[in-house]
C-alpha cells in the first residue's frame, strides 16, 4: 500500500476520519485518539456522517480540507472501489474497501485491512492456531465474509466451507475464490461443523439487538478454534456454547483493533500497539 504523505511536508496537524452512515456508534474516533495521545502525535480523527448520494462529493473535498485518509464503513466500503483513482489487489478481491489514503495531488489510494486484521486477531489470541491443520467453516456471505475468505485461503486452509442463509450468496463466493470452497445449506450448518479445525461467524446473528445465531453446535470439534466478527457482547452466545464444549474461542474486538493499525501507521507514521489498553479504550 503507498505512504502516506510525511508529517514533516503537512503544515499543519493531519486529519483523519471515518465515513460511514449511521457513525456515532463507531469506536474507532476513540481508538485513534488513544494512539495519537499515546504516541505524542499531531493529528485528529472524527466520525464523518455522510449519505450514500453524497459520498463522491465528500471524497473530493476531503483532500483540499487537510485529510491524509479516511476509514470507511456501512454502506459505503463498496461504492468507494468505483471513486478510488487506485485499488489495491486485495482490495479488488474481497470486493470492498476500508482504508483511504489521499495522495498530495488528491488522488484517492483504496485498500481493505479486514482480512489482515481477522488474521492478526487470530495470531495475537490463539498463537498455535494452524491454518492447515483440518477444514475450515464459515457462517455467513456479506462482505465481511469475503475478507474472511480471502484471508483464510491465504493464510493455508485448504478447505473452507460455506453456509447462508441465501444460497447464492455463497454460492457467487464460491465462483470468485475457487474450488477450496465447498457450499452447505444454510439447514447443515450443523454438519458443515464437523471436523472443522476453524470456525467463524461472519454474521451480525447474536449481536445486541439483532437475533440471536440458531445453529446446532453439537458437531464442534473440542480444541477447535472459533471466533466471531461480534464483538457486542464480547462473548456472544455462540462463543460462550463453544468455549463450554472445549474450544478455543477468539472474540471478535481485536479484528477491529488489529485492522485499524496499517491505517494509522500510514496515515500518522507510527505503527500502533494493539494491547490490552487498547482494547479497554476500545470497549468504554
Amino acid at each position: 500500500m503507498q505512504d502516506a504523505v510525511p508529517a514533516s511536508q503537512i503544515s499543519h496537524a493531519p486529519l483523519v476520519g471515518v465515513i460511514g452512515m449511521p457513525i456515532a456508534h463507531s469506536r474507532s474516533p476513540r481508538l485513534h485518539a488513544h494512539w495519537l495521545a499515546r504516541y505524542g502525535l499531531p493529528g485528529h480523527y472524527m466520525p464523518l456522517p455522510v449519505m450514500p448520494e453524497h459520498l463522491a462529493e465528500v471524497l473530493r473535498i476531503l483532500p483540499r480540507a487537510g485529510f491524509v485518509g479516511a476509514n470507511v464503513t456501512i454502506p459505503h466500503k463498496e461504492a468507494v472501489l468505483t471513486l478510488a483513482d487506485t485499488v489495491t489487489d486485495r482490495a479488488a478481491l474481497i470486493g470492498a474497501a476500508n482504508t483511504l489514503i489521499f495522495r498530495p495531488d488528491g488522488k484517492i489510494h483504496a485498500d481493505n485491512t479486514d482480512g489482515y486484521g481477522f488474521i492478526a486477531n487470530l495470531r495475537q489470541h490463539a498463537p498455535d492456531w494452524q491454518p492447515d491443520r483440518g477444514p475450515a467453516a464459515l457462517i455467513g456471505a456479506g462482505g465481511a465474509a469475503r475478507a474472511v475468505v480471502a484471508s483464510l485461503l491465504d493464510s493455508g486452509v485448504r478447505e473452507l466451507r460455506i453456509a447462508n442463509r441465501t444460497r447464492l450468496r455463497a454460492e457467487q463466493i464460491k465462483a470468485e475464490f475457487g474450488a477450496r470452497l465447498v457450499v452447505y445449506d444454510w439447514a447443515q450448518v450443523g454438519h458443515m461443523l464437523e471436523g472443522a479445525t476453524t470456525v467463524v461467524n461472519a454474521t451480525s446473528l447474536g449481536m445486541e439487538g439483532k437475533q440471536p445465531l440458531r445453529v446446532p453446535l453439537d458437531a464442534l470439534l473440542p480444541g477447535a478454534l472459533v471466533t466471531d466478527l461480534v464483538y457486542t457482547p464480547l462473548m456472544t452466545p455462540f462463543l460462550v456454547e463453544a468455549q463450554a464444549r472445549g474450544c478455543h474461542v477468539v472474540d471478535g474486538l481485536g479484528m477491529l483493533l488489529h485492522q485499524a493499525a496499517p491505517g494509522f501507521e500510514r496515515w500518522f507514521g507510527q505503527r500502533p500497539e494493539v494491547d490490552d489498553e487498547a482494547r479497554r479504550i476500545a470497549l468504554g
